[in-house]
């Protein structure tokens, strides 16, 4: 059984368990949140969803500092940077309020005879399994589209993040949504794979490790329901050219290190072309060293603690066993619980577990290479492919390389480039699917031909 509860990871101090939800309860929320689909979702018009989802993202910016505070004591993201996630899971909300119409409107289809169009529309209940790195940004980007589309909401949030996942549902509330359009499970293991398996769930979008991803997507496919996985990265970072080498270095650190160096889509590899390697490897270690672990309420702190303890000894442990199997320490300092300062490694080789697993926190891998062929043949040397970053003067090569590095994503001279409108997803062990843009409210939608004869 899941235990939901808040445990600060700053300070260690642990909040009341919330109450976990029973069988029962469970099946009364899908049962509610089926019938809701049958009514509200078919009655409902596609500006009159929207014009609530506006509402939710209104909320998000009248409670911003309110909902920081909650996930700097649920997760210890820094409070500059939770605001920043507020602020940008009211921007998706509101992309899709605004943009709902157009991209569900009739496509249609020339015919010599008669006429065709397909039209979109919901599919049923959908069950939200989010982690704690982004606790509202995750919601936003499944809840947003498919409430605009009219499908209900169950939402399993991660276990450490209840208070974030009840403030999430008031919104929903607040904002004038029928109390079964969105609702907060807080459910088990268990209790998830009985809800995937009944015939009123219709699909499934799951952020997080490979091994849940894995877990959800066996379930999912003995019931034939569809699933979108957004799981692991170990994100390449690839220097081939600059005409300013500290840009590009700031870049690196952030790429690296924002949200304490716990997102899937950080930069956690560096693939620099070597006659660029040793002078940026002096720059990034200086400037990643730069920012100590700090008090995540203090706005000068960039590099909080990382989410829990038992996360932190994980990373610790995993930076250990590469040391024990050759890698090179560059800087490295001691961790104080869940305070973990950078560390950069270098030395790295395939047959090091280093070099395929996933970092998740603030440790980055320097490798130098000779050519644009072997940096595209490091970067694809992963079983993850979420995203990249590619760093070049010329444009040629930028196309060049883009085309071959296996990924979702290609962000090219520039980090923090994410929006409301552009995709988000990857490939291999990364998952399947997208989320945001047009294509996050196309994956749980009914494209129904209608072929008109005369």
């Amino acid at each position: 059984m899941s235990k939901y509860v808040v445990t600060n990871p700053t300070t260690g101090e642990q909040g009341e368990p919330f109450v976990p939800a029973t069988d029962a309860e469970l099946a009364e929320a899908l049962t509610a949140a089926h019938e809701t689909h049958a009514s509200w979702s078919r009655t409902t018009t596609v500006a009159a969803r929207a014009a609530l989802v506006e509402k939710v993202a209104e909320l998000h910016r009248e409670r911003r500092e309110l909902l920081a505070e909650i996930i700097v004591r649920e997760m210890g993201k820094t409070y500059e940077q939770a605001l920043g996630e507020v602020d940008f899971s009211a921007d998706i909300y509101s992309y899709y309020a605004t943009n709902g119409e157009e991209f569900l409107a009739d496509e249609h289809i020339e015919q010599e005879e008669g006429s065709a169009f397909i039209r979109r529309s919901s599919l049923g209940v959908l069950l939200g399994i989010m982690p704690w790195n982004f606790p509202y940004y995750q919601v936003a980007r499944f809840a947003g589209p498919n409430l605009v589309l009219g499908n209900p909401i169950l939402l399993k949030h991660a276990s450490q993040c209840p208070e974030s996942s009840a403030a999430i549902e008031q919104m929903f509330l607040d904002a004038g949504f029928p109390t079964a359009a969105y609702q907060n499970i807080y459910a088990s293991s268990d209790q998830i794979a009985d809800l995937i398996a009944d015939p009123k769930l219709v699909g499934v979008s799951l952020t997080g490790s490979e091994r849940a991803g894995a877990a959800v997507a066996e379930v999912a496919g003995r019931n034939l329901k569809k699933v979108v996985l957004e799981l692991g990265g170990s994100d390449p970072f690839i220097v081939l050219s600059t005409d300013d080498l500290d840009e590009t270095v700031e870049a690196a650190v952030a790429g690296r290190n924002d949200n304490n160096g716990q997102a899937c889509n950080a930069a956690k590899r560096f693939v620099v072309i070597e006659s660029l390697y040793e002078e940026f490897l002096e720059k990034f270690t200086a400037k990643i060293s730069e920012a100590q672990p700090g008090d995540p309420m203090d706005p000068s702190t960039y590099l909080g603690p990382l989410s829990s303890l038992s996360a932190a000894e994980t990373l610790e442990e995993q930076l250990d066993r590469a040391v024990q199997q050759g890698a090179v320490v560059v800087t490295r300092d001691e961790r104080q619980g869940t305070f973990f300062p950078s560390a950069v490694l270098t030395g790295v080789t395939p047959e090091m577990d280093a070099h395929s697993e996933e970092f998740f926190g603030p440790v980055a891998i320097v490798y130098s290479v000779p050519d644009e062929a072997a940096a595209v043949t490091l970067a694809n040397d992963t079983p993850f492919g979420l995203g990249s970053y590619l760093f070049s003067t010329d444009k040629e090569q930028v196309l060049r390389v883009a085309d071959q590095i296996d990924a979702g994503m290609v962000f090219v001279n520039g980090v923090g480039l994410d929006s409301p409108e552009l995709p988000f997803g990857g490939i291999k062990r990364s998952g399947f699917g997208r989320e945001l843009g047009r294509f996050g409210i196309e994956e749980f939608v009914n494209r129904k031909l209608v072929r008109i004869a005369k």
